[in-house]
């Protein structure tokens, strides 16, 4: 293990896919691996990208990649897809359109699947940035599945939120909603060669002004992809949101309460690994048949699985 993370450090990414692989099957190392990273963390600026399936997000990134390895930055990208409730797997083909890049030195693309985490992000899907930040990634962009207003859940692990909207596809809707307007940092109007796009630029603006004064006002940028335009201007205003977080007390703050959800999720992983333990332990075909005849209910039962753990 101590001759992987070195390796990794060091630069080798397939050390580095290593550690993540280990991480995200949850592997006995996980904890050792984790424990060992952390102390080297805390330098890269995590982006995340997140809107609507068919806002274009993934030639999005591509475009970011070229732009932020022309200024000589390291970037590390975690790309995540739905996986089926069914089967678990999932088709990881988000960075099929990343391809430009899959092989470039200082490039380094993960596909993740969702496993059931509704705005993609899970557990192993930060402690997957944390090793890219560890092994030197000055760039570390987290693109969502994008399933509505799930994707709030990034706020909770990206320095810089990104909100990618279409004209043509509800997103006039889409960004009245509930949470998605306050975690954007960054508009990107994405597709603007297309008819509709002012229209969906000029919605943001106006809701923006309806929501309490930010110290920090979220710019609202067009861009294609396609053509691409207005990339150079998404990673100025990225890059001066990142400095900043760095010199102001809302910066402070977001760090601080990130790192909070952060000791939570790892209780909440501990706490829920020891009480499915004591469960399978007490659970015979007797109780439940007691359940299913209701002689035992499901909150008794939990509240004595709990004394057992607290014990």
């Amino acid at each position: 293990m101590n001759s992987l993370l070195e390796r990794a450090a060091a630069g080798d990414v397939r050390a580095v896919g290593r550690l993540i692989t280990l991480v995200e099957a949850e592997s006995s190392d996980t904890k050792d691996i984790m424990k060992s990273v952390y102390p080297m963390t805390g330098r890269a600026h995590v982006i995340g990208i997140t809107g609507s399936p068919g806002a274009g997000k993934s030639s999005f990134v591509n475009r970011l990649i070229a732009r932020f390895r022309s200024e000589g930055k390291k970037v590390g990208v975690i790309a995540i897809d739905p996986s089926s409730p069914f089967t678990g797997g999932a088709i990881l083909g988000d960075r099929l359109r990343m391809q430009d890049h899959a092989v470039e030195e200082g490039v380094f693309i993960r596909s993740m699947g969702s496993r059931g985490n509704l705005g993609g992000v899970s557990r192993s899907t930060h402690e997957g940035a944390l090793i890219l930040d560890a092994c030197g990634y000055d760039v570390v962009i987290i693109e969502t599945v994008g399933v509505g207003q799930s994707e709030v859940d990034i706020v909770k692990i990206a320095d810089t939120v990104c909100l990618v909207l279409t004209p043509g596809m509800g997103d006039d809707v889409q960004i009245m909603k509930a949470g998605i307007m306050e975690i954007a940092d960054i508009f990107v109007v994405n597709k603007a060669d297309r008819e509709g796009a002012d229209k969906v630029a000029a919605d943001v603006q106006v809701m923006l002004k309806m929501l309490a004064e930010r110290e920090w006002i979220p710019p609202v940028l067009l861009v294609s992809s396609q053509k691409n335009t207005g990339v150079e201007e998404v990673v100025e205003k990225i890059n001066g949101h990142s400095e900043y977080l760095s010199h102001s007390e809302e910066g402070k703050r977001r760090r601080w309460s990130q790192l909070e959800m952060e000791v939570e999720a790892v209780l909440r992983g501990e706490i829920s690994s020891i009480a499915e333990k004591v469960w399978k332990e007490r659970r015979t075909d007797e109780l439940m048949e007691g359940l299913s005849a209701r002689k035992h209910d499901p909150y008794t039962l939990s509240g004595e699985i709990l004394q057992k753990i607290l014990k």
